[in-house]
């Protein structure tokens, strides 16, 4: 039914529109800069991975933009996504960019960064308040020529004095996947208002640049008066093309597009952020959150429940034509998602238990019964990317697992493990038989219709969450759990508490999806790394910490070639899933939307990014036709 609970952005949209975090942002790249072997360096537009930027110096627009797009009106949505401490059930808090408190989503709208992306290129930035960057011939040292007009919303200057504050309070006292993502700056200098002096260690990620260009830019003078490292229901100080406009704690928060906005006429802004307000309205509960959009109190929304994409979608506003239904394709990698197993916890210590559980769940009675059989099972961390490791090693693998032969179960050097295939009963007896054989293998016993863990305490789990979207698929995995003698049960707790305890690594299985991008790198760190396993509110929730995990995610941020990455990429999804951290779930290749028809849109999308909120705009004739009251 539920199809994508935690959906990936685009660069773009994420930028502006989420929480300016690890993922949330500018995703972090690997990075080859267009820059040649002369000692002094040289001056470049932007920053491009492993090839040639694809837009000149003197490009007008991105290809995906219609120049003609009118301003004005709104777009109401839904928040569907989190990242660093964004909620998108409520919030109490306008500063996203801090590990306390349920962060509003949008808040990266109000915020200006040094370099944007293009969403036809896989991993490209331009300039945005940085014009050029020049780049030393050893690329330890940046220094990013500010456009003089760039201004904050209360009319002062944005100088490089302010880039400087931020690079270094995100540094010490931002979100820890922020600060982590920042390891690499040594320092931050004005060198004059409006150039920044950027130094990187000389052990640093080819990506460390491009973490720096991506990070949002606070006032210094805002927060001489503020506290940085604090919530706060005081909309702070930004720059960028929407500010913070009325909003109602936990209810609703709307972004209202600054009319003078400095850099609208900018190359990489013309053509997006055409609606006057971009407005979020908070619904807890999935099923009312539906009614609402039936009723038109949202305006557009992705559906992510497979149920009611197939069955419900009959109402009047849809059979009249008022609502619209599409399918949009999505050019980027899939996204991992699956229920992960917290290691840290003794329970799930032995690779033969986790792969017990992986047994259990029967994926293709629950895409026959309960997805209306719209998904695709996922098998890999890198899904439907070149970087997904399949069969056995290839030779260029194999060169690079060698090394560590001594250290990695035999298994990696096989065939890569997949989900097993069930015969769609619900209760495949084959599967639980090896599931069993399994569990009993790693020490377990049994007491009755109960199951003993090695150490001779009840086997119980307990499967996590903030909504019940997911009980339907979970019940028959629970089943089958209890067949073995397992007692789970799926429990949902409030926004607040999940949030705490999944910050403090306080459960047993939760569900998350993540995506590595297309050119994986500094990602990988964060999901996988054990430099971050038990840093609250890390990114990786399995609590992998795998010594040669981190040494080939160090390697994978130093090749200097698409290819080698690519391998590399294979021979860590390899790892990763002989060690059985998770119980993969399902995929689909494309975007189940739903609006009102108030919109239109350019005549294409962006290879990676479908581009509601930047590029659509709001259509006064359609709008005229549809009648929908408050719009």
């Amino acid at each position: 039914m539920t199809s994508q609970k935690r959906p990936v952005f685009s660069r773009r949209s994420v930028l502006q529109f989420c929480s300016g975090l690890l993922g949330a942002s500018v995703p972090l790249r690997s990075i080859r800069l267009l820059a040649d072997t002369q000692a002094a360096g040289r001056e470049t537009h932007g920053l491009s991975i492993f090839g040639d930027l694809a837009l000149p110096p003197d490009f007008k627009s991105f290809a995906y933009v219609d120049l003609k797009a009118p301003k004005g009106g709104q777009i109401v949505l839904q928040p569907s996504s989190g990242g660093g401490n964004v909620n998108p059930t409520t919030f109490n808090t306008f500063n996203v960019y801090i590990l306390k408190g349920d962060g509003a989503t949008g808040m990266g709208a109000i915020f200006d960064s040094l370099m944007v992306g293009n969403s036809d290129e896989p991993d490209t930035l331009y300039g945005l308040v940085a014009k050029k960057v020049w780049v030393s011939a050893d690329k330890l040292t940046y220094r990013f020529f500010l456009r003089k007009e760039a201004r904050f919303h209360d009319g002062t200057p944005l100088t490089a004095h302010d880039v400087a504050f931020s690079l270094n309070i995100l540094k010490e006292q931002g979100h820890p996947a922020i600060a982590q993502s920042l390891r690499d700056l040594e320092s931050a200098v004005p060198e004059a208002d409006d150039i920044i002096r950027v130094t990187l260690k000389k052990t640093h990620s080819r990506e460390a640049i491009l973490a720096v260009a991506g990070q949002p830019i606070f006032s210094a003078a805002y927060y001489g008066k503020n506290t940085f490292n604090e919530t706060t229901v005081v909309p702070p100080l930004g720059s960028g093309p929407y500010k913070v406009g009325s909003f109602d704690l936990g209810h609703f928060i709307a972004f209202e597009r600054v009319a003078d906005y400095w850099g609208k006429d900018l190359p990489v802004n013309v053509g997006q952020n055409n609606f006057d307000t971009i407005r979020f309205e908070y619904f807890a509960d999935r099923k009312v959150a539906f009614e609402a959009f039936k009723a038109g109190v949202f305006t557009f929304r992705e559906e992510f429940t497979s149920a009611v994409w197939a069955t419900q979608y009959n109402f009047a506003a849809v059979k009249d034509g008022r609502v619209k239904r599409e399918t949009l394709p999505d050019q980027s990698p899939l996204g991992t998602q699956g229920w992960f197993l917290n290691v840290r916890r003794d329970k799930f210590k032995d690779i033969r238990i986790r792969e017990a559980l992986e047994q259990c769940f029967d994926f293709e009675w629950t895409n026959r019964n309960i997805m209306y059989g719209l998904y695709t099972r996922t098998v890999s961390y890198f899904q439907n990317s070149p970087m997904m490791a399949s069969g056995k090693p290839a030779p260029q693998e194999l060169a690079i697992l060698a090394p560590f032969k001594a250290k990695l179960p035999a298994a990696v050097f096989d065939d890569v493990p997949v989900p097993p295939v069930s015969d769609g009963s619900g209760q495949d007896r084959a599967m639980l038989r090896k599931a069993n054989d399994l569990l009993f293998a790693a020490g377990c016993k049994r007491d009755g219709d109960n199951l003993l863990l090695p150490d001779g305490k009840p086997f119980e789990i307990e499967f996590l969450d903030f909504d019940n979207a997911l009980e339907p698929h979970t019940a028959p995995f629970i089943r089958n759990l209890n067949l073995l003698g397992i007692t789970a049960r799926y429990r949902v707790v409030d926004p607040a508490q999940y949030k705490e305890r999944t910050d403090n690594f306080d459960y047993d299985i939760v569900t998350s999806r993540f995506g590595l991008g297309l050119t994986p790198g500094e990602a990988m760190r964060a999901f996988s790394g054990s430099q971050v396993a038990n840093v609250p509110g890390s990114y990786n929730i399995s609590g992998i910490a795998d010594p040669v995990i981190d040494a080939l995610i160090a390697e994978a941020l130093t090749v200097d070639t698409r290819e080698k990455l690519t391998y590399i990429c294979r021979c860590i999804d390899r790892i990763l899933r002989v060690g059985h951290y998770w119980v993969p779930m399902w995929n689909r290749p494309n975007h189940l939307v739903a609006y009102w028809d108030l919109f239109s849109r350019p005549s294409r999308s962006a290879k990676y990014d479908i581009g509601v909120v930047s590029t659509w705009w709001y259509d006064t004739a359609k709008a005229a036709a549809v009648h929908l009251p408050g719009h």
